[in-house]
């Protein structure tokens, strides 16, 4: 066949594409890492600034708070402005706000930093997501956009790891340096992200053909163009209105609730992940380090599930990871007075297990969604999805308090059934498709 007559989504893998992934990855290294040091640092600075249970609650919850608000605005904003525009505004954000928190002497502050870092992760999911599946050839797609997830978990490691060291070297103070600390990886991402350019599929819907066609054989080679490219130019546009009728509502409470039920879970394990250890009696170097394996764990289930997403397909991929993890929290709420070694196995087989959920957060919306609205309806499911998450986390140490820690991990339990439950009835195989498939409401 011509290249002149092949879709670019049925392209080799190439040099760009590889620094496309290196430029997005980082956005998830970034958020992974933001989202998680709170966790590391949060026994001492609730000390330090005197907060109590409410305001402890809130400042974790704060960054899932603002996610809720920067997924629906950057959504917004990305499918109108662009990918490229917010793809470099996001580094900067959580530069500023990352040293705002060493200066931080309140809750109330605390807060409304960590708050501003997460409208700067809500503006990731839909920008970076988006970015990169419409350039990833279809083979190439599901396995690289799972990968993200385990650069989430990667970053959230670094956090436990980073920030234990800073803690331990430190004095009293020293959780100041450990949220800080996420300043440095914020000016690494904005350094790598320059010069990458816009999406040539959002340029082609907004009537700039000649930008799109510039970039495409600047990517694919000469002889490549706006007709390889054919279901974009045949396309029907989709409203946004489309994500409440007809399918896409029906895809969008699917997103939403699945996405919703494999967060709750885990932003609770890594926002108060000391707090858990210590309420299942481990305490000093089993708390310490084994936050840091538990979230090691993370990312080699989300490793697995990369590996295996193409050979079981998306539909089987989450459904046995709610079902499995969902059993190893039931022993977690079971045994939950157990040796310390039951205690990190079963937490160890909860963070396999759900990897499958966890990598599919980001490849289902990117692949069930129009062009049109591809980054509003990541940014939308990654806004709803938090809202659980946030109301999950501020309820952590008091559920801790209130109905103890076996019941808290039979609450836990029952999200993730509720997370099968609509896996089984609603979730689609998108495996093999290529995006104008994966997105027609007729398979």
């Amino acid at each position: 066949m011509r290249k002149g007559s092949v879709s670019i989504e049925d392209v080799q893998l190439n040099g760009f594409h590889r620094l496309l992934s290196i430029r997005a990855g980082g956005g998830w290294i970034m958020d992974g890492y933001v989202l998680s040091i709170i966790g590391v640092a949060s026994v001492q600075f609730s000390a330090a600034l005197h907060l109590t249970s409410f305001w402890e609650g809130m400042v974790a919850a704060s960054a899932l708070i603002g996610i809720f608000f920067g997924g629906f605005f950057g959504g917004w904003l990305t499918d109108r402005i662009g990918r490229k525009p917010l793809f470099l505004f996001t580094p900067v954000l959580f530069v500023i706000c990352s040293l705002a928190q060493y200066w931080a002497h309140s809750g109330e502050a605390l807060f409304v930093y960590r708050f501003l870092v997460g409208i700067g992760v809500g503006i990731e999911y839909p920008v970076a997501g988006s970015l990169l599946t419409e350039f990833l050839p279809r083979k190439n797609r599901g396995p690289l956009l799972a990968a993200l997830t385990i650069l989430w978990f990667a970053g959230a490691a670094l956090a436990y790891i980073a920030g234990n060291i800073i803690l331990s070297h430190g004095e009293a103070d020293s959780w100041r340096l450990v949220l800080a600390s996420s300043a440095v990886i914020g000016a690494l991402l904005f350094v790598i992200r320059i010069g990458t350019p816009e999406s040539p599929r959002w340029l082609m819907g907004k009537g700039r053909q000649a930008e799109a066609e510039q970039i495409i054989k600047k990517v694919y080679g000469p002889h490549f163009g706006l007709h390889n490219l054919p279901e974009e130019q045949a396309a029907k546009k989709v409203t946004l209105s489309s994500l409440l009728r007809f399918g896409y509502g029906q895809r969008m409470l699917f997103v939403t609730v699945f996405w919703t039920c494999s967060v709750i879970p885990v932003f609770a394990v890594y926002s108060f992940a000391p707090r858990v250890l210590q309420a299942l009696h481990l305490d000093g170097e089993w708390e310490a380090w084994g936050s840091v394996a538990i979230t090691v764990l993370f990312v080699v289930g989300c490793m697995i599930a990369t590996q295996v997403i193409n050979l079981i397909g998306r539909r089987s991929l989450v459904i046995h990871s709610f079902l499995w993890s969902g059993v190893a929290l039931l022993g977690l709420g079971y045994f939950s007075n157990g040796e310390a070694l039951l205690i990190l196995a079963l937490f160890g087989a909860y963070a396999v297990l759900i990897g499958g959920a966890q990598v599919l957060q980001l490849v289902y919306p990117n692949e069930i969604f129009p062009t049109d609205i591809r980054a509003f309806a990541v940014g939308m499911g990654a806004s709803l999805s938090r809202v659980g998450a946030a109301v999950g986390t501020w309820l952590v140490p008091i559920s801790l308090h209130t109905i103890g820690i076996g019941n808290t991990m039979y609450v836990a339990a029952a999200v993730s059934g509720v997370g099968l439950l609509i896996s089984l009835a609603l979730a689609p195989e998108t495996r093999s498709m290529s995006l104008q498939e994966a997105a027609s409401l007729g398979h």
